[in-house]
């Protein structure tokens, strides 16, 4: 017998009304937001063609929350940054990537939690501002290594074409990346 709750049933009608079916009541983004911090998984259908839409009605929350006044959670960089990877080569890599360090994001941000519980007072901001830097440390160098270019190449691709020595040479620099980047993965996950 399976213990895993089934997802609650969403179904999105034409009039772009959102229907819980397991309270049988509409519902906003806002609701949908608040389930997905509680925890709570459910699953979007097209009322009309049956066809699953999660993702986008997922990405339609995140557009809602970034428009929103206040803080945003993607500076444009990382929007560029994700917009230049639709297409390229490095495509296939990213959502495991992306859902590796989230997963690394949400245990380091409970052993925050945890750590300013205990020590509530003037270094509990300190404890916060030392991890954020560790996890832009951590962003930012993946963030290289999932670059196209070897450093400095990126600058000298405008100047002259490059040679079949040249471009053999940093396809041997991608690989090296690459096998630094899932020997630094494999580190992370053992830990």
């Amino acid at each position: 017998m399976a213990t895993d709750k089934q997802p609650t049933v969403i179904k999105k009608y034409a009039n772009r009304r959102l229907y819980h079916t397991g309270t049988s009541t509409y519902v906003t983004l806002e609701d949908l937001a608040g389930m997905v911090r509680k925890g709570e998984d459910f699953v979007v259908y097209d009322a009309k063609s049956g066809e699953e839409i999660t993702r986008s009605v997922l990405a339609q929350i995140i557009f809602e929350q970034e428009n929103k006044e206040g803080p945003n959670l993607l500076p444009v960089t990382v929007l560029r940054q994700l917009i230049r990877f639709y297409g390229d080569s490095m495509q296939a890599l990213v959502p495991s990537y992306l859902e590796f360090s989230m997963n690394n994001l949400s245990q380091e941000q409970q052993k925050l939690r945890e750590q300013m519980a205990q020590a509530f007072g003037p270094g509990a901001f300190q404890a916060m501002e030392e991890q954020v830097r560790k996890n832009m440390g951590f962003f930012t160098e993946a963030m290289r290594m999932f670059s196209p270019f070897p450093q400095g190449a990126a600058g000298n691709a405008e100047t002259k074409p490059a040679t079949k020595a040249e471009e053999a040479g940093d396809l041997d620099a991608l690989k090296r990346q690459m096998a630094d980047m899932q020997a630094k993965l494999d580190k992370l996950a053992s830990k």
